[in-house]
């Protein structure tokens, strides 16, 4: 691919944008916030100076990247000449949906436009594009530089090619990828959600603390993170939104947000990036 196009400079969006020019994609991030844009890059580098202080990078590998990736504010800019966009946006279906609109009048029509989506319905997404065909979920995890999975969801109308274009993208930037069909929170985030809110619910029933809890899934079943831990990470806010999405398309009241939840969001405890969530974190 000649040109790959990363929306969103957010802590997803700026992880895919980076993996995608150190694996020699000439890479295009974009976002309507200047300074949300500038943060993203700077966040960049930082990631890359940490990684080589740490002897995980080489300063021929951070100058890769970076000769690699450009960035504007300029969405038409962005687009033009595309040939995969991926959309790291909020988790609001009306957003995504009127960035697809835009993208299908903005990128070439060969282009394949992947969302980053961690839960909402992929078909929904392709209907305001106007090239079903060429829609797919690109679903990564955080930190993307470091986790190995691609989830990759194929809608009702994905054709085979855009499916193995997203496959040989995805080994490309060293993701072990894994293919889903289009259904609520896909297999990752229907799973994982069920594990966070009951870990929520135990916390708010007072069995145990939320340290105690991690550390019983950490060591009993040897998960790299428990589950508060990693909602701290991921958001509580994403967290909030996506077994939100769950919920009302399942109905299940295994996805039913807790009241600790909703409370801790309203507080503006969203996990690491605003300080503190479950936990607290040194600024």
């Amino acid at each position: 691919m000649d040109k790959v196009v990363v929306l969103g400079a957010g802590t997803m969006g700026r992880g895919i944008a980076q993996v995608s020019a150190l694996a020699g994609y000439p890479t295009v991030l974009t976002d309507i916030s200047s300074e949300v844009l500038q943060s993203g890059v700077d966040g960049i580098q930082d990631f890359l100076a940490k990684g080589i202080a740490r002897g995980k990078t080489t300063e021929a590998q951070r100058d890769q990247c970076m000769a690699n990736l450009r960035w504007t504010t300029d969405l038409v800019e962005a687009a033009t000449g595309a040939e995969l966009v991926i959309e790291a946006v909020p988790e609001v279906m009306s957003l995504k949906k009127q960035i697809f609109s835009q993208l299908d009048e903005l990128t070439p029509a060969t282009a394949i436009l992947a969302t980053n989506t961690s839960s909402l319905s992929v078909d929904e997404i392709a209907e305001a594009s106007g090239r079903a065909d060429r829609v797919i979920g690109a679903h990564f995890f955080n930190p993307v530089p470091i986790n190995k999975l691609l989830e990759i969801v194929r809608g009702e109308a994905t054709s085979a090619e855009t499916l193995s274009r997203l496959q040989e993208f995805g080994e490309r930037i060293g993701k072990t990828s894994i293919v889903v069909k289009n259904s609520p929170g896909f297999a990752s985030s229907r799973l994982g959600i069920v594990m966070a809110l009951e870990a929520m619910r135990m916390v708010e029933q007072g069995v145990a603390s939320a340290a105690d809890i991690d550390t019983a899934m950490e060591l009993g079943y040897r998960l790299p993170m428990g589950p508060l831990r990693l909602t701290d990470l991921v958001g509580l806010d994403v967290r909030l939104a996506i077994a939100e999405s769950i919920h009302g398309a399942t109905g299940s009241p295994v996805f039913e947000a807790p009241q600790l939840l909703r409370e801790l969001v309203a507080a503006g405890r969203l996990g690491r990036k605003s300080g503190a969530g479950f936990y607290d974190y040194e600024a």
